[in-house]
């Protein structure tokens, strides 16, 4: 015993809320979560470079891919769309 009176956690810390022992900086690994850390961008380029507008457009068949596609577009629609999200995503996870 030193005499020192005993250090009080802040508010909202507990006893296991830091499940891992994980330092502050250091980014949780989320192993269920395949997309965790990748941007949609990300999904939709690879997709472009690997299949192009033409199939993009013939398998989801939304207007972003079909007539004059950018990714610009199509970001800003699958971001406000989230059916057409789920299914850019998971035909992304699908070629993993």
């Amino acid at each position: 015993m030193t005499g020192l009176p005993a250090k009080s956690a802040a508010p909202g810390d507990s006893p296991g809320s830091n499940p891992g022992g994980e330092t502050g900086g250091t980014p949780r690994i989320h192993p269920l979560d395949p997309l965790h850390g990748v941007t949609l961008e990300t999904v939709l380029n690879t997709l472009i470079q690997r299949h192009g507008w033409l199939e993009m457009g013939r398998r989801i068949p939304i207007r972003c891919f079909q007539f004059n596609p950018t990714v610009k577009s199509s970001l800003t629609f699958l971001r406000k769309t989230p059916w057409a999200r789920k299914k850019v995503e998971l035909w992304y996870l699908s070629e993993l």
